[in-house]
């Protein structure tokens, strides 16, 4: 058998079947996170000539296999990395034979909900849709917190008013995908529950658009994750926010708050009863490890996946009594590597991809010690997001100014701009909530000229 030889070649040389071994700069500057991959396919020679020049590839050839039917060479590429771009529509996600399987509505072997994928594009821009986005996240933070205060007096839930917030929020999303999830990244320690549980919604509505659900199951979907935690209303303070790790008696009484949230929403309309299986089942895990009834894969309801996907990625970049929040990219890799185990294996990998790699409202490092915050994201190269510079090196306040890394900006010393690492919310004392007041936010997000102290 032949030794294996490392070969410098340039991308314009590629061939289907060559295994990589290494690039030309460091993989995490790149959209293949995971080192190493036989090119099956075009589309993985086309992304690797548009961010490399030359890359290293295994002397001895790999045979090149006969081109995989659609949906087993998108699964493939999925793998490859967390943000392997994809270049062209995949096609439809429900008509996968290797996940089909895995998308189940309640308790049965069928399809889901949603057989035709429906391509949503944003009807207006972020800057037109923020300020009525506050205005919606305000409204409804209320009325979740009014929902939980009046579980605890003993009142019932009013449903009409959960579906009138519900409604709010998906009609924002639906106009603009981008403005409300900026919101959930405005973190406060006091009001988590109530604010983890319009969180949730949020993420979990921007989910559902990305995987292509009709407005019909969308509006379920939102609904389910505004109520998904209910039942923690019924859990004593003295647990619910206690810091540091519970004790097995506290925890199994924490893991109470799945049932409750079921027995609350028992009364709930026909049409609206998927909520009560989502506060039942998000808690779940695809290997039959969750509670509270230890379901297993297909078992699991379908919307109550979808849930826990965005409940796992809120809860770890929240603040909380007992842990700080930590950055957007450590909560997607933890994702990833529950992936078929903790989570539906294709879900989660299509939650990575509908994040992203720097979302807006990212607070990040340049490779010269500065600080941003991301204000958007260039859809054809995501590695390049336009940024809002708020620190200097030193890390103190600086004159603010928009970056637009697309465009090779270069710094002060004509070194090109360039993201080192995302950072936690609230690194270095920087408060999104401020910048946004000051109409910063919105303003950066539609101009790329130097910005005056405001």
């Amino acid at each position: 058998m032949a030794e294996s030889k490392e070969l410098q070649i340039s991308v314009q040389e590629l061939e289907l079947g060559m295994h990589v071994v290494r690039l030309d700069r460091e993989w995490i500057e790149t959209d293949f996170l995971m080192q190493g991959f036989v090119i099956t396919s075009w589309d993985d020679i086309e992304a690797l000539q548009r961010q490399c020049e030359y890359v290293f590839v295994e002397a001895k050839i790999v045979n090149s296999p006969p081109p995989p039917p659609p949906a087993t060479r998108e699964r493939r590429r999925e793998k490859q990395g967390l943000f392997a771009r994809v270049t062209r529509r995949k096609t439809e996600y429900a008509s996968s034979p290797s996940s089909s399987a895995s998308r189940k509505p309640i308790g049965t072997a069928s399809p889901p909900p949603t057989q035709h994928k429906v391509a949503y594009i944003n009807k207006i821009n972020v800057q037109s849709e923020l300020p009525k986005a506050e205005n919606t996240y305000t409204s409804a933070k209320g009325t979740v917190k009014s929902i939980l205060n009046g579980i605890r007096l003993g009142r019932m839930i009013d449903m009409n008013q959960a579906r009138e917030t519900v409604n709010t929020v998906v009609d924002s999303v639906l106009r603009n995908k981008d403005a409300l999830a900026w919101l959930t990244k405005i973190k406060e320690k006091d009001d988590y529950t109530a604010e983890h549980s319009l969180n949730v919604c949020i993420l979990a509505t921007t989910f559902a658009r990305h995987l292509g659900h009709d407005e019909s199951d969308i509006r379920k979907i939102a609904l389910s994750g505004l109520l998904h935690d209910v039942g923690k209303s019924r859990i004593p303070d003295d647990i619910l926010n206690k810091e540091g790790r519970f004790t097995d008696e506290e925890f199994q009484i924490m893991k109470m708050h799945t049932t409750y949230g079921r027995d609350l929403l028992m009364t709930m309309t026909s049409e609206d009863r998927i909520a009560i299986d989502v506060a039942h089942s998000h808690h779940e895990r695809v290997d039959g490890r969750g509670y509270p009834r230890q379901l297993k894969e297909h078992q699991i309801p379908y919307f109550a996946k979808i849930v826990a996907l965005a409940d796992c990625y809120d809860a770890i970049t929240s603040h909380r009594c007992y842990d700080s929040g930590r950055a957007s990219m450590e909560a997607l890799d933890i994702i990833y590597k529950c992936r078929g185990s903790q989570f539906d294996e294709e879900l989660a990998l299509e939650f990575i991809k509908c994040i992203g790699i720097y979302p807006p409202g990212s607070i990040v490092q340049m490779s010269n010690g500065e600080v941003a915050i991301v204000l958007a994201t260039d859809e054809n190269n995501k590695l390049k997001p336009k940024v809002l510079m708020v620190l200097d090196a030193q890390k103190q306040t600086c004159r603010e100014r928009v970056v637009d890394l697309n465009r090779n900006a270069l710094d002060r010393n004509e070194q090109p701009y360039a993201i080192a690492h995302e950072l936690a919310n609230g690194s270095y004392g920087v408060d999104l909530r401020e910048y946004l007041n000051k109409g910063l936010v919105l303003k950066g997000a539609n101009d790329d000229e130097l910005l005056t102290d405001m």
